[in-house]
């Protein structure tokens, strides 16, 4: 397994890996299949160029793309002291083998070394068990609790909100 940014040539393979979560996972997701499926290949490039407060985090088994994630700070100056973790991903058929977790483990190193960066925050849907399991393996702790979070095919599906402080 291997780690590594994301950069600019990787937006092929990031979009299809995400595009499959979407439509694979919905409600791990705030974003839609229909609302990324037509993004311009540029845009998706664009938002891979690695930069202090922003970074797509790739894992790759023998070359491939296997899982994804990304970490960026809040825009605000008086925000900035929080970054989010979002769209964590694994492919089906890696799972099982620690991706998650060195995934959200490299966001989490990546993350503190951002001057003034002093906690993650993530959202997760409160039926993904496995998941919330995960997370607060790595220290991740529950904070808020929303109902009815977002609507997936009609369904309403709640959120718990985490945070890691430095």
């Amino acid at each position: 397994m291997t780690i590594r940014l994301l950069e600019p040539e990787d937006a092929q393979i990031f979009q299809a890996v995400r595009l499959r979560g979407l439509l694979e996972e919905p409600t791990a997701f705030v974003s839609d299949h229909s609302e990324e499926v037509d993004r311009p290949l540029s845009d998706v490039a664009a938002r891979l160029i690695p930069k202090e407060g922003a970074v797509v985090f790739g894992a790759f088994i023998e070359g491939k793309l296997a899982g994804v994630t990304g970490v960026e700070t809040e825009k605000s100056a008086r925000l900035r002291h929080k970054a989010w973790v979002w769209g964590v991903y694994v492919q089906p058929e890696f799972r099982g083998k620690g991706l998650a977790r060195a995934l959200i483990t490299a966001s989490i190193e990546h993350a503190f070394t951002w001057p003034g960066v002093l906690q993650l925050n993530l959202g997760v849907n409160a039926n993904n068990t496995a998941a919330r399991r995960l997370y607060e393996s790595l220290g991740f702790v529950e904070f808020s609790f929303e109902k009815q979070f977002m609507i997936v095919n009609g369904e309403p599906h709640d959120e718990i909100l985490m945070v890691k402080v430095r």
